[in-house]
Parts: structure tokens; sequence; C-alpha cells
């Protein structure tokens, strides 16, 4: 059978196949290809995200707010990013796994640093680390890359960050903020940064770091100019609802879908219609199943 031409249908079958790589995103963003990401916390999630063709799985210190109930991402452990990124990597066969170093996991010292970004890929078996902030952490990000572990960077709203700004409100607004996050964005690729996440800066900040930068930009709240995108899944998804952002497309609402399931469930239980007689298991059946084997 001879090779479909170029352009054809297998070949765009094939790249949707192809592993995603640190090398595969500086492509996509050289041949204009948009690079889509989502979070992901736990195995089921992560297969479907896979398979459905996502491109870079976050498995995100929002964790500790969608899966674990918490206002901010600052209680979020080590120990606990490690387990959530263990069962995603389980699950991924093609996309490019991204563990968070949650907050204080690389804030006190290089050393350390290094060790979390070393456990999330020895333990994990994730195949990069993500870490937020500018300037000031280009030493510990040049480090960890030294060492063979790919970094992305994260700037603008910082949710490690959030009682320092004091609020959720879009970072780059000023003149002195935007130009000190093209600043910091530079200085992360010149650290050795493979990707950035830019989350709640305004449309035209994005576009300017992201014409300014080689390497891909992940934009969050931070409009279509970005290489990529990324969102919550539990967001896009509807199911987590505590607040709802303006950069938030829901392309499903599960929550009332799943509500209407669990009351279905409920009732019939309540009614003795679930189980019925074919979701039982007779006696008679099983000596009959026996009979046959013997």
């Amino acid at each position: 059978m001879s090779k479909p031409a170029n352009g054809s249908g297998g070949e765009r079958g094939d790249a949707k196949r192809r592993k995603v790589t640190t090398l595969r995103l500086q492509e996509m963003k050289e041949q204009g290809e948009r690079i889509a990401c989502l979070t992901a916390y736990d195995f089921v999630m992560a297969r479907l995200l896979d398979e459905a063709g996502i491109d870079v799985l976050l498995v995100g210190d929002s964790a500790g707010m969608v899966f674990g109930g918490q206002d901010t991402t600052i209680s979020v452990t080590m120990p606990q990013m490690l387990y959530h990124a263990t069962v995603v990597a389980r699950a991924v066969k093609r996309a490019l796994v991204v563990g968070d170093l949650p907050f204080m996991s690389y804030q006190a010292s290089v050393e350390e640093a290094l060790r979390n970004a070393g456990s999330f890929m020895k333990e994990a078996l994730v195949e990069a680390v993500k870490l937020e902030g500018g300037e000031g952490i280009c030493p510990t990000v040049r480090r960890i890359v030294d060492a063979g572990i790919p970094v992305m960077g994260h700037l603008g709203l910082t949710p490690q960050s959030i009682h320092k700004f004091g609020s959720y409100r879009t970072r780059g607004t000023t003149d002195d903020e935007a130009e000190q996050i093209l600043r910091d964005a530079r200085a992360l690729q010149d650290a050795g940064a493979f990707g950035i996440v830019l989350e709640k800066i305004p449309v035209e900040l994005a576009r300017d770091v992201t014409k300014a930068l080689k390497i891909p930009t992940i934009g969050i709240g931070a409009g279509s100019e970005c290489d990529g995108q990324i969102l919550v899944v539990h967001d896009m998804l509807g199911l987590f609802s505590r607040f709802r952002p303006r950069f938030v497309r829901r392309y499903a609402e599960l929550a009332r879908e799943m509500q209407d399931a669990f009351r279905r469930y409920c009732a019939d239980v309540k009614s003795r219609s679930f189980p019925s007689a074919a979701e039982s298991y007779w006696r008679e059946e099983e000596e009959r199943e026996r009979g046959k084997g013997g």
C-alpha cells in the first residue's frame, strides 16, 4: 500500500499520534500551530484528555482548589502533587505531562528546588516542571535546566503570590508592570525555560511577549495571540462553579448532568427499582454455568 500524500488525512493522523515533547512544542510555535493544554489530576480524566488529542497536561496546584476544596493553592504540598502527577503520568501516552511545583517547594533554595523537581521526574515520571516568577527565580530555573529537567515559566497573575497581590485583578495593566513582565519573560527564556504560561494579562501585552520570544507562550485569560491556551479542566467542563472567570468558556455543564444522574440513582434505590432482576446474580444461573464448564 502506498503512503498517503503530503497534506493527506493519513499524515494528519500521524501528527495527532506523535508524542509531544518540548521540541515538538517549539516546532508548533514556529509552524504557527496552536498548542492545546488542560489541567489533569487523576487517571481517568488524564486518559480521556490524552485520547482526545490535548497536547500538554499540566498537573496543576489548582488541584488544591478544584480537587481539595481549598480557597487558594497556597496549602498544596509536594507529596500531594507527586500523588496527582504519578496517576496522571501513568495514564498518558501522547501528551507532554508537566508537574506544577507547589508553593515553597522551590523558593527556599536552589538546592531544594532541584530536589523537588527531580522528585517529579524520578517518582512521578512527569516530563517537565512549572514554577511561578520572573527574574528573581532565573538562577533556580537555570540550575534545574542544567540538571536535564525541562522548565515551564509562569508570569502575570501568579496564584501562589495571591496574598502579595491582594486580589485576582489583571496584571500588566500599567506601563511599569507590563515592561517588567516582558523583562521577566526574556529572562526566563535566557535561563532555559522551554515555554511560559501567561495568566490574566492584557491581550496587547501577551501579543508583545509572544512576538518577543522564541519559545511558546501559553495563555490563560491572555487573549488569542499566545501560541497556545490552557484552562482548568473542571472549569471548562462546568464541574467547578464556585466562581467563573471571564476567560473560561464552558464546553459542557457536567455538574448539572451528574447531579441529575445522582438524583435518578437515589430515586431508583429508594423505590427498589434498582437493581433489577437482570442486574442481579441468581444461583440457578451460576449452577447452569458451572454445568456447562463441566
